[in-house]
């Protein structure tokens, strides 16, 4: 191997480094965000907020297994790219539903088993409502979801450019 061939390659294991790390940390950025604006901030979430959740949290396994399995870090950080960017997608569908270009979730989610009615009438009179077509909070007139969709489908691409890099 010639110094330019190990230079490329230094270049490529930097390149997968750094998405690997972009995909931890931006969907961990994005949880703790959320978690903190829930727990700290008092914006409870909406179904669909929740929703962006997993995708988040999948990717961050992805990625955290994809630091520890060099063999598979560049599959592994493919998958994570793509749970970040469904998250992403959920957002758009959200951001969507708040401005109103298109309908959103028209059922109830939530089901109690087991509850008599009288119980049942003491949950949801105790539960808060948060609707999905509202927005509760704003910056530069982009939503909490749409930010998550800017922010994810940015970074989706950032991440798969890097590992492609040659």
């Amino acid at each position: 191997m010639d110094a330019r061939t190990g230079d490329l390659a230094a270049v490529r294991g930097r390149s997968l480094r750094l998405a690997q790390w972009l995909a931890l940390a931006v969907p961990g950025s994005l949880l703790l965000g959320a978690l903190g604006s829930q727990h700290l901030g008092g914006l409870n979430p909406c179904e669909m907020c929740l929703w962006q959740r997993w995708p988040h949290l999948a990717a961050v396994v992805l990625a955290g297994l994809s630091l520890v399995a060099p063999r598979l870090a560049r599959p592994l950080t493919w998958l994570a790219a793509l749970a970040i960017a469904s998250s992403g997608v959920i957002g758009l569908f959200h951001a969507g539903v708040e401005q109103g270009w298109w309908e959103g979730l028209t059922t109830c989610s939530t089901v109690a088993t087991g509850a008599t009615p009288e119980e049942l009438l003491k949950s949801i009179m105790a539960t808060p409502l948060i609707r999905c077509d509202q927005i509760a909070w704003s910056f530069l007139l982009l939503s909490l979801a749409a930010w998550n969709a800017l922010i994810s489908l940015l970074s989706t691409g950032a991440i798969l450019w890097l590992t492609q890099k040659r």
